[in-house]
């Protein structure tokens, strides 16, 4: 069967080379190496066209000459090798294959659209990524202060369980942890430090204790996460060093602790942001307090990070 006209490869369509079927399942040999060069300014071309209705006013809302407008429409129909547009005196509408293209040109801008959106507003909030724990009872004042002092930028706060809590995956644009980034794509501050404590169900008999030591804890079962967590066995006396058994999420950690079966070690900020019923925190007295750092990438800081740094070291010498 012949192609219908309206679907028929443009005058000038090359079929030189790589070559794949044209849309319109006609056959019609296509560039492949012009399809690769579709420009954005093709795909506005013709949606502007659709749009608007007439080449005469899609000039006009692009800003551009008509006789600009038939000669972007006519290369991308060279490059697609198909007709998009089927043309009378009165009226300009899309081929069955111009409107399938149509579709994904008004996807791909606003796609386009949505990244330069992204890439623009990115300094217009600050995104601050956390593992277990954001800041603890730091955590609303954090917030306020920040809005007050600097409501030009917004404060999120993101929860991301990973070593890098979401920096590395490009989920924030700095992030609070609690042991030192090897990775040598990020630098660090320290802003504060922490208490370290351990976590018990509320009957355990270590829980009638104001405080405990490392050794009291050495027969038990200790619930770590070795991804994110400031916990190791090598903060334990050689002679008592718990078992330990392994968790990634804090509900389940808290949740496994409150049946008694185990213990945990943790930030202080864990027990202002996570309290829970069944489960009470008490200060290892003999424990090397945990330092907070506030990470960024080293090659793209944020504008703001440095302003971040102050307020939250403040904030924790405040509470020191």
């Amino acid at each position: 069967m012949d192609p219908s006209p309206e679907d028929a490869p443009p005058e000038g369509a090359s079929g030189k080379g790589a070559s794949v079927e044209d849309a319109s399942g006609t056959g019609a040999p296509v560039d492949h190496a012009s399809v690769m060069n579709v420009e954005l300014r093709q795909l506005r071309c013709l949606v502007a066209i659709v749009d608007e209705g007439t080449f005469t006013d899609a000039a006009i809302a692009l800003g551009v000459s008509q006789a600009a407008v038939s000669r972007t429409l006519a290369s991308l129909e060279r490059a697609l090798g198909v007709r998009l547009l089927r043309r009378t005196s009165r009226e300009v509408a899309p081929t069955a294959t111009g409107l399938r293209v149509l579709a994904h040109a008004r996807r791909v801008l606003g796609e386009v659209a949505d990244l330069v959106q992204e890439a623009m507003s990115g300094r217009a909030s600050l995104r601050i990524g956390y593992a277990w724990s954001a800041l603890g009872r730091h955590t609303l004042a954090f917030q306020r202060d920040w809005a007050r002092a600097h409501p030009e930028t917004e404060l999120r706060l993101v929860r991301v369980n990973s070593v890098t809590a979401g920096l590395a995956e490009g989920a924030c644009d700095a992030a609070v942890v609690r042991r030192p980034l090897d990775d040598r794509r990020f630098d660090s501050a320290i802003v504060g430090l922490e208490r370290r404590l351990c976590a018990l169900a509320a009957d355990d008999p270590l829980a009638g204790r104001r405080s405990v030591r490392l050794a009291d804890l050495g027969g038990r079962v200790l619930l770590i996460d070795r991804r994110t967590g400031t916990t190791t066995t090598e903060l334990f006396p050689p002679d008592s060093r718990p078992a330990t058994r392994e968790t990634h999420d804090v509900d389940e950690w808290l949740t496994a602790i409150s049946t008694g079966r185990c213990v945990g070690m943790t930030a202080e900020s864990t027990a202002h942001q996570y309290p829970r019923p069944g489960v009470v925190y008490r200060p290892v007295r003999d424990a090397e307090p945990i330092a907070v750092r506030l990470a960024w990438w080293r090659d793209d800081p944020h504008p703001a990070a440095p302003a971040a740094i102050e307020l939250l070291t403040e904030l924790y010498r405040r509470a020191a």
